[in-house]
């Protein structure tokens, strides 16, 4: 059995970025920026009023001036003319600064007269003026890759792009296998289970950025995985992910049915609970994932191996799940001869990030993983832990 970390990396070697396609910024939320953006002006692109006021020159703002209005600038309808010593434009938010004006003088600070303003108030430092590519000049650049934010979306339409370049959406094909497996909704025989772990690895795909695909369950025959599996490749699926049968029992038929479709497999059993008969491979460009059948093993693999393929396949840096320090509530026992990310849930205390592991770990218990919010890694061999131990965990 490989080590999780060995493992990963062979799952990562397997996939690689795919190619760009243009979409419209409405629809660029959360897809990944592929190639550096560059802005076509800059922002604000003139010089712009920051506040309602008066645009004067500096050196005539003194508590007691005077000025003649001489004209009116508001965003959109900006101002021609010069302003001159003893002048004043009426001026408003987001308007361009005249020429020959320094400073805005804030609509408060003076008493208007008909055509003429008194300055009432002593000035502060700020000038009320965003200077011209104060935000952004037209030699700025959005770095790639990265997942794009409504923020982002915001800065790419200042920038004057309708359109962005974003990394195609990885299709991955999701195949349950088994005979003892209904869909939802369906009458079960008593020997029956209703498929349930194909929803939450949707789900999950869904979140992070890929097209995700349902096939029909796959009986427990040699014929029905072979035809299921050429459907998925006909699908042009970039990764092929199988749920069960990836043990080696006498009904665990999907590492043959690999083998007989031209995978070449990285690796097969990994030193982890839950998880242990993981198996990974590539035929050509495509890349596969066998997964355990039980719901817990494969949300928690789906986290920690498909994920982070997805995002390698989105063309992002940092794919692997971030872990974070938390300090444990309840003391636990030695850890065994395999990594264990156990189910737990993680509060942000005054102090320091507290978690608690759920005392059943069963890998059948879904309601335990609805109510956990991280994985608490314990490492192989782990020596036991003492409450307020620092331990690694994952947030799912």
């Amino acid at each position: 059995m490989i080590s999780v970390d060995t493992a990963q990396a062979l799952c990562l070697g397997l996939v690689r970025a795919g190619p760009a396609e243009d979409v419209d910024l409405a629809q660029a939320l959360g897809r990944v920026l592929a190639t550096p953006l560059t802005a076509k002006r800059d922002q604000p692109p003139f010089s712009a009023s920051a506040m309602d006021g008066y645009a004067v020159q500096s050196g005539q703002a003194t508590t007691g001036s005077t000025f003649d209005v001489i004209g009116e600038a508001a965003a959109g309808h900006g101002w021609d003319g010069h302003v001159g010593p003893g002048q004043a434009v009426r001026i408003f938010t987001g308007a361009p600064v005249p020429d020959g004006a320094t400073r805005v003088i804030i609509q408060e600070n003076v008493t208007r007269i008909g055509d003429q303003i008194t300055l009432t108030e002593p000035l502060k430092d700020n000038i009320n003026i965003r200077p011209q590519g104060a935000d952004f000049t037209r030699t700025f650049s959005l770095d790639a890759p990265r997942a794009l934010t409504p923020a982002d979306l915001a800065l790419i339409a200042a920038m004057n792009h309708a359109n962005v370049a974003v990394t195609r959406r990885p299709k991955v094909a999701l195949i349950s296998t088994g005979d003892e497996l209904l869909m939802p909704g369906g009458d079960p025989g008593p020997d029956q289970i209703i498929a349930s772990n194909v929803f939450a690895l949707q789900a999950m795909l869904a979140q992070t950025g890929a097209k995700a695909h349902v096939l029909p369950i796959a009986p427990d025959t040699t014929e029905a995985l072979d035809a299921t599996l050429a459907q998925a490749a006909d699908w042009g699926a970039d990764i092929i992910v199988t749920i069960g049968g990836a043990s080696v029992g006498d009904h665990d038929l999907v590492a043959p049915a690999l083998d007989r479709f031209g995978v070449t497999r990285s690796f097969h059993k990994i030193a982890m609970r839950p998880g242990k008969p993981l198996m990974a491979g590539a035929k050509g460009d495509v890349a596969f994932l066998g997964l355990p059948g039980n719901p817990v093993s494969a949300v928690v693999c789906g986290h920690l191996f498909l994920l982070p393929m997805v995002r390698r396949a989105l063309g992002l840096g940092d794919v692997l799940p971030p872990a974070l320090t938390a300090r444990l509530t309840a003391p636990l026992p030695a850890g065994g001869p395999r990594a264990h990310y156990m189910r737990a849930r993680f509060d942000e205390g005054d102090a320091a990030r507290q978690v608690t592991a759920f005392d059943r770990q069963d890998s059948s218990m879904l309601t335990v993983l609805a109510e956990a919010n991280c994985l608490l890694l314990r490492p192989i061999d782990d020596a036991p832990k003492a409450a307020g131990d620092a331990v690694t965990i994952y947030p799912i």
